[in-house]
């Protein structure tokens, strides 16, 4: 703990600091003992206590097994900080919380990278037909930049996997703790190439030239719910779509933001015997407003402005995977498409996300 390279503390069942490392200490810019015996809630920005002691509360009266989540500290400096935090319960034979493992790691160079993103993506829709031509150019460069990057990522991990899987053909050489860590990195690898996936479709819907057309939003909603069934055919669902739905837009975009929403209502629901998923809409003058219902887990609506921003998870990973980037994807489709989408839930009863989007006057191509 005192050589890590992030920051860690041990914290007790009331959030006070009990032990903190050399790297918290440079982190928060105070001295160890100007943080042991203080709540953690004194450290925290103040649009964030709220979440964070509702969060501490649910890990230790065993609502869930870890917290995973990013959150602002106030350095000594008066910056702010902003760190991916995770969270462990150590129990004690009964269960009951002795104290919290703490881990810190520091993505404020991460987050001024995604408002500086989100900017420049106002931009690009406030500036008019003079500066377009400029602004295009390096939405261009983005992309390319975006590539190269994911091109620079994908060559080591292909070289950890297959490096592991050289391993894993002689695991049986391997004893038990060998083999652990080896399915630890594989399964690591794994999800970072899931997460840089997830990144290059962020940005492609982003930038992408739509191509706009009469799409049977019904149809595709099928078609999504089909790929989720294909690759799970043990659970048992229930889907249920109104026929008949039809928007103006870009047929790719918008397969992926039905897959999207329709892939966040499966996830959410797996802890349910049932899917149950339900598709509707209707048509509003010239918009047409859809609704995708579920009977998952919902989520809390005093965070529903999170529910959109990338990276943001309002479930631990243990109650779904992901990667917390799908709802920004979906997102930032139906922006682009001159549309909104919002989320209606509460916790334990599912969820209901809203997207409005152009209405197409029949199912004949109209672009």
């Amino acid at each position: 703990m005192q050589s890590s390279g992030i920051g860690m503390a041990i914290v007790d069942v009331d959030g006070r600091w009990v032990e903190v490392n050399p790297a918290l200490e440079r982190m928060l810019g105070y001295d160890a003992a100007e943080l042991i015996g203080h709540a953690a809630a004194e450290f925290t920005h103040a649009d964030d206590i709220a979440m964070s002691q509702a969060s501490l509360a649910d890990l230790v009266e065993g609502g869930v097994a870890a917290l995973d989540a990013q959150k602002r500290y106030l350095r000594r400096d008066g910056e702010v900080l902003w760190a991916h935090v995770n969270v462990a319960a150590m129990r004690d034979e009964h269960g009951r919380a002795s104290y919290l493992i703490v881990q810190l790691r520091d993505i404020t160079a991460q987050r001024a990278a995604e408002q500086t993103l989100r900017e420049l993506n106002e931009a690009l829709a406030q500036h008019d037909e003079q500066r377009s031509e400029q602004l295009q150019a390096i939405n261009r460069q983005q992309e390319l930049f975006a590539y190269g990057i994911s091109h620079d990522l994908r060559a080591p991990l292909r070289a950890i996997d297959s490096f592991a899987a050289l391993l894993a053909a002689q695991a049986d050489q391997l004893d038990e703790t060998g083999r652990d860590y080896l399915g630890r990195i594989r399964a690591a690898a794994a999800r970072m190439s899931d997460l840089i996936d997830s990144l290059l479709e962020l940005s492609r819907a982003s930038r992408a030239e739509l191509r706009l057309q009469a799409v049977d939003v019904s149809l595709l909603a099928e078609w999504a719910y089909a790929e989720l069934a294909d690759a799970e055919p043990e659970r048992a669902a229930e889907f249920e779509v109104q026929r008949g739905l039809f928007a103006l837009g870009d047929e790719r975009q918008l397969k992926s933001l039905l897959h999207q929403l329709l892939h966040n209502a499966w996830k959410f629901s797996r802890e349910r015997e049932r899917v149950r998923i339900h598709v509707s809409g209707e048509r509003q003058d010239d918009r047409l407003l859809l609704s995708i219902r579920d009977e998952g887990a919902g989520f809390d609506m005093r965070y529903a402005d999170k529910l959109f921003e990338p990276f943001q998870r309002l479930h631990g990973p243990e109650q779904a995977g992901g990667n917390g980037i799908g709802l920004a994807i979906a997102q930032r489709i139906v922006e682009r498409h001159r549309g909104r989408v919002w989320a209606e839930s509460e916790p334990g009863s599912g969820s209901t996300f809203h997207v409005e989007l152009p209405a197409a006057a029949t199912g004949e191509d109209e672009a």
